[in-house]
């Protein structure tokens, strides 16, 4: 019978414990370099599993991650035994990253994309004052704050979810833009938008008042605008153990 995946990579987080998972994992599977491979098995923690999903971005390759990190929310649990018969069966979830376009304040121009999500922090002491607008409107003409992201559902849970945004549905298409320590206007929470939008965050007085842009890990400093929107030409596909996946995840996240 017609195995689901022929082809099986292993990587790894550096730390002990994910390594010794993934050498264990290589001397009992048949596997190959994760370029020839029709799946990647991941060990380690959330870190690694977006990692891995920055690494093959593009190429529709899907990730099984298991848990030999902290947190684990993106991870199935790890075991060594049935992973065969696991992967024939793992559910498939596929989201799609923020494409994030940073111009600096010399006029160069950055890309990036984010599985969890884009945001802008002060540099300084100084407080950012940004402009936010939706579409080509303004929707804020000031925001004075330490910074705004915006967050997929995927990441609603992470970042997004510590400075006070909501958490999102995998199958919400919406977008959470969260103020990030506001001040002013004072009572200014997080705003869910479709995830159609284009967002452009503009920075007010960068010399003075300098702002970094991320994309999950990749960060670029002293922007002078941001603008942002789901990239849905680029599916990221990420496989869990039936009963598992990410809408389950979600669910069970926000029933703490």
């Amino acid at each position: 019978m017609a195995r689901r995946f022929n082809q099986i990579a292993f990587i790894a987080s550096p730390t002990p414990d994910a390594r010794e998972a993934a050498e264990l994992l290589m001397q009992r599977y048949d596997h190959v370099p994760p370029e020839e491979a029709d799946v990647v098995v991941g060990l380690g923690g959330d870190g690694l599993m977006l990692q891995a999903l920055h690494r093959f971005m593009g190429t529709g390759k899907p990730i099984y991650g298991m848990n030999r990190g902290t947190v684990g929310f993106l991870m199935n649990e790890f075991h060594l035994d049935d992973l065969i018969e696991r992967l024939e069966v793992a559910q498939r979830s596929i989201v799609h990253p923020l494409l994030m376009i940073a111009t600096d304040v010399v006029g160069l121009t950055h890309t990036a994309r984010a599985v969890n999500e884009v945001y802008m922090l002060r540099q300084t002491h100084q407080t950012a004052k940004l402009k936010i607008s939706i579409d080509g409107q303004v929707r804020l003409p000031e925001l004075i704050a330490d910074g705004v992201l915006a967050a997929t559902p995927v990441g609603s849970t992470a970042y997004n979810l510590s400075v006070g945004g909501p958490i999102l549905p995998v199958s919400s298409q919406l977008i959470a833009l969260t103020p990030i320590s506001a001040f002013r206007p004072r009572r200014q929470g997080s705003v869910l938008l479709p995830n159609h939008v284009r967002i452009r965050i503009e920075v007010k007085d960068p010399e003075y008042r300098p702002v970094a842009a991320v994309a999950d890990h990749t960060e670029f400093r002293r922007v002078a605008r941001v603008e942002t929107q789901l990239d849905r030409s680029t599916d990221l596909v990420m496989l869990h153990d039936p009963g598992q996946g990410m809408e389950e995840r979600i669910l069970r996240e926000q029933f703490g």
